[in-house]
């Protein structure tokens, strides 16, 4: 029996119905019921989960977002990705967990031109970096398997690529600095992951699409196959930078998430690479891609095919 944390949202939904479909029996936990098998209520920043029957935990339950420092939601970050994680690790009582964190802690300060992962984890620059590198510390210290996903797109994503097509204004999008290359994690590569890694060793892995993209060229790409016209312009670094700052000082004051933030443009300024030589030596690979993604988006369009 698999219990899949987070089945109701987005990777843990993809993971829930990809286990079903290979004929486990699947347990949902969370706060509302998965796509398939059966729910047990856990809300993650309340209380231990029911795990009783489980043979496996793979854990996608996360709390997202950009808050502000101090914040409300901030505070319930840390309840869920970090707190959230403790209960989880003491219910599992040693069962094998696999705990998807995210490329998101690595330290910015350093270069990541190919990050493998004993790459410094420190000097994240929000919330969610700093949670999810204290929840991480606590999963790897009880023996899971930790997955290191960057920015996870693919159907039913209501964050990453839908954030970006929100940024269209005028017929334009700004994006921050020159063009780089950057890692990308279709849904589908990372639940292969989650669903194989409960062989593997205990450690970190990196999760990546098999080739970094271009960042101007992936962005035009998921433009078109939205049907969205619109110029790519370069905003100065140290303009971006100086804006994102003024906005988490305005978002602040506010309690509320900031318009734009130096994580934000950190994103996507600086070249993101994962190494995935420790995960292709377990055997996973990757088989999924931004173009084979993009082509589902178009065929789904009406009037057009692909």
């Amino acid at each position: 029996m698999i219990a899949v944390t987070g089945a109701s949202g987005f990777c843990g939904g993809h993971v829930a119905r990809a286990a079903a479909a290979a004929g486990a029996e699947v347990v949902c936990l969370g706060r509302r019921p998965g796509p398939v098998g059966t729910h047990r209520f856990w809300d993650a920043a309340a209380e231990p989960p029911d795990l009783a029957g489980v043979d496996l935990v793979v854990h996608c339950a996360a709390a997202v977002g950009d808050p502000a420092p101090g914040s409300r939601a901030a505070a319930l970050m840390r309840a869920v990705n970090v707190d959230g994680t403790e209960r989880l690790l003491e219910a599992a009582g040693g069962r094998p967990v696999v705990w998807v964190s995210s490329a998101s802690v690595y330290d910015p300060r350093h270069d990541r031109g190919l990050v493998g992962e004993e790459h410094p984890r420190a000097g994240q620059l929000n919330a969610y970096g700093r949670t999810k590198a204290a929840g991480e510390d606590l999963a790897l210290a009880a023996g899971a398997v930790v997955l290191r996903p960057r920015a996870v797109y693919g159907p039913g994503d209501t964050t990453l690529l839908p954030r970006l097509l929100s940024r269209v204004r005028a017929g334009t999008l700004l994006l921050p600095g020159p063009d780089v290359r950057l890692s990308l994690t279709a849904v589908e590569n990372l639940t292969r992951a989650c669903l194989a890694a409960a062989s593997w060793a205990p450690g970190a892995y990196n999760i990546a699409d098999g080739e970094p993209y271009g960042r101007d060229a992936a962005v035009a790409a998921v433009l078109r196959a939205h049907g969205v016209r619109a110029r790519i312009r370069h905003l100065p670094l140290p303009v971006a930078a100086a804006a994102a700052r003024v906005a988490e000082a305005v978002a602040a004051v506010a309690g509320a998430e900031p318009a734009l933030s130096r994580y934000a443009v950190d994103q996507l300024a600086h070249p993101v690479v994962l190494d995935l030589t420790r995960a292709r030596a377990q055997g996973w690979a990757p088989h999924r891609t931004l173009a084979d993604h993009l082509a589902s988006v178009v065929g789904a369009r009406p009037g057009l095919s692909r």
